[in-house]
């Protein structure tokens, strides 16, 4: 396997979620996006956990784009993200501040990443994923939807 360097997401609740496209505008216009901006008024989701709610999850998280077969989000948390994939493709993940520890689940089982502030990372497609930020991190990633979620110990138990 092979991971090219960043991620994020954000979580559902349950043992297994499953993110659906949002709406979007397709007006053809051409904009740049001041992320800065798009997150100053969301608020850093604290203690990220299975607790949290997707209410909680979705206001942490600014859809930034539609892009491809998804979106480009950006957000701030801190704690454990559920284990997730995008079996419809790759997902770039870039950490904008903070750090965190991105693993991912290969054939050979897990392999995590410390990642910190500049650093960006590929995500293979069909690829459970989860971040572990003790602190906090801010991240923007292009994501693939749909996007399955869950708790599991081990996520390759999950069909």
């Amino acid at each position: 396997m092979r991971a090219h360097f960043a991620k994020a997401g954000w979580a559902g609740r349950g043992s297994v979620g499953i993110q659906q496209p949002h709406e979007r505008e397709e007006d053809g216009m051409i904009k740049a996006i001041d992320i800065k901006a798009e997150l100053a008024g969301r608020p850093l989701l604290r203690g990220r956990d299975k607790g949290t709610t997707e209410a909680e999850a979705k206001a942490a998280f600014a859809i930034l784009a539609p892009f491809r077969d998804g979106s480009i989000f950006a957000g701030s948390f801190s704690g454990d993200s559920p284990w997730e994939r995008h079996k419809n493709g790759d997902e770039l993940v870039h950490i904008l501040d903070g750090g965190t520890t991105l693993t991912i689940m290969t054939d050979d089982g897990p392999q995590s990443f410390e990642m910190t502030a500049g650093m960006l990372i590929v995500v293979p497609q069909g690829h459970w994923h989860r971040f572990h930020a003790p602190d906090r991190v801010t991240v923007l990633t292009a994501t693939p939807l749909p996007t399955e979620h869950t708790f599991a110990t081990d996520p390759r138990a999950v069909a």
